[in-house]
């Protein structure tokens, strides 16, 4: 089976200069899917202009009746070169929406955080989810977010759409 296929993928931002102000990423429906996997990818930039990775949920991918979404885990690879960083380091926090790393900003980095459908405010139908990154401050740093959503209630040709709710 082909990853198209039981996987779809979602630009929750393109590549842009996290110090040009709010980076709020797209919203996406996890109603066809079990499993959403939050991809933050950025380069090295000025020390103190630290990024923090926050996540929301929603009832609609228009953001209705929006809430923070807690984690404990983020996984990180972090250094002066990515291509040298061979593994992930598991970081666990307070639950939490939001996570930084006070270090981050002089690295490149991709951070990954995952969710279940179950995660969720299902009782109250929250079954969409966004993921943001703030203002880092006043020095250029490049970055991007991705959403990987898995496990889909079906599979076909193509996995079913995941910004329409």
């Amino acid at each position: 089976m082909r990853f198209v296929e039981t996987n779809q993928l979602v630009a929750g931002f393109v590549p842009v200069d996290l110090q040009d102000g709010a980076n709020n990423g797209d919203w996406v429906s996890m109603k066809n899917y079990n499993h959403l996997t939050v991809v933050f990818f950025k380069d090295a930039g000025t020390a103190g202009d630290d990024p923090t990775l926050t996540v929301k949920q929603a009832t609609n991918v228009s953001g209705g009746s929006e809430k923070a979404l807690n984690f404990t885990t983020i996984y990180t690879k972090q250094g002066a070169d990515l291509a040298t960083v061979g593994t992930f380091t598991k970081n666990t926090q307070a639950a939490a929406n939001a996570y930084t790393d006070t270090a981050s900003a002089e690295a490149q980095a991709i951070w990954v955080v995952e969710f279940d459908a179950s995660d969720l405010d299902t009782n109250n139908n929250f079954d969409c989810v966004q993921a943001s990154v703030a203002d880092i401050g006043g020095n250029a740093q490049l970055g991007c977010l991705l959403y990987i959503l898995s496990e889909p209630s079906y599979a076909g040709a193509t996995a079913p759409s995941a910004i329409a709710n």
